[in-house]
């Protein structure tokens, strides 16, 4: 059943969460994504029948959250996040981070390390706003953005992507590879080798840029960027469960 959260920054954000027995599983969604999708979902089957806690939200301007999502940003979405860990869960938590819900993530574990328990990320899309979007734009694009706020890109879904000049400059202010990286924690980044969203290079640099004592990556080959394959979902469900068995 989907509750909502009142912020104290004024939005009410989506929420369903599974009671339960042990350390907490989080999943934080990507960009123009929702709880609805088949990862969260079949997470939450997942978390259910081992009756482990289980949490997943919609964004700001995603799902059935409240605002538009032409007016957010990162920075709106990872108070969205805290808010939401903060006040909806009890001590550490497993977070799941799924493209920019892998950026979200890392924001959550500079922010308030001691809420997690250990972090898994899907096609982790760190910086992307500035690596990405603002590093692809030509000179008209760029213009554009400056001058009327907005510019639309192909998504490869049904509708572009509105990318502000708001959502660039505030990303800017977020930027976690520019910048020492600890995890202190069991990480497991997962990523597809034929991604079109975000590249294995992307991968790479993440997992040479994060400190910590217990981090691996694992490059699934074939899986694209939805990695939502049952062979997909079950390298996801072990990377939570060598978590749970090391943290």
């Amino acid at each position: 059943m989907t509750d909502y959260l009142d912020t104290t920054s004024g939005r009410r954000i989506a929420y369903n969460r599974l009671e339960g027995e042990g350390t907490g599983i989080v999943f934080l969604g990507g960009f123009m994504s929702d709880m609805a999708g088949t990862k969260a979902v079949a997470l939450e089957q997942w978390a259910a029948a081992q009756g482990r806690p289980f949490l997943r939200f919609d964004y700001s301007g995603h799902g059935v959250s409240s605002g538009a999502f032409v007016d957010g940003c990162i920075g709106d979405w990872a108070e969205d996040a805290q808010a939401v860990i903060e006040t909806l869960t009890e001590g550490p938590q497993v977070l799941v981070g799924s493209s920019m819900g892998g950026w979200i993530s890392l924001l959550m574990c500079k922010r308030i390390p001691t809420r997690v328990a250990g972090l898994v990320t899907i096609a982790a899309a760190p910086d992307f706003t500035e690596d990405g979007f603002w590093a692809g734009f030509d000179e008209a694009q760029r213009k554009a953005l400056v001058e009327e706020g907005v510019v639309h890109v192909p998504s490869g879904y049904d509708e572009p992507y509105p990318i502000t000049r708001r959502l660039i400059e505030d990303g800017r202010d977020h930027l976690v590879l520019r910048s020492p990286l600890s995890l202190p924690f069991p990480v497991r980044f997962l990523q597809g080798t034929v991604d079109a969203s975000v590249s294995v290079e992307t991968a790479l640099q993440l997992f040479d840029h994060a400190q910590g004592e217990d981090i691996r990556l694992t490059l699934v080959k074939g899986a694209d960027h939805s990695f939502s394959t049952v062979e997909c979902l079950k390298a996801i469900e072990a990377a939570i469960f060598e978590i749970l068995a090391r943290k």
